[in-house]
């Protein structure tokens, strides 16, 4: 059985931020994205939380192949 990793990532200037997550571990990413924007020596911000939780909280979308008409 393969299990599926997502990767999420921020490039704020210099930095960069590299998440990579299965489904069974939504949550805990979440809240740690939401730990690093209460930690004033992290330089995520709440609006970059949003966005990344928001990335994270939307189902996976899968390719579908296009038909040939």
């Amino acid at each position: 059985m393969t299990r599926e990793l997502n990767v999420l990532a921020l490039i704020k200037g210099a930095e960069r931020f590299i998440f990579v997550y299965d489904d069974a571990s939504r949550d805990a990413l979440v809240a740690d994205i939401r730990d690093k924007a209460a930690d004033p020596a992290v330089p995520i911000s709440w609006f970059d939380a949003a966005v990344l939780t928001q990335r994270v909280r939307e189902p996976a979308k899968e390719a579908t192949p296009q038909q040939e008409c």
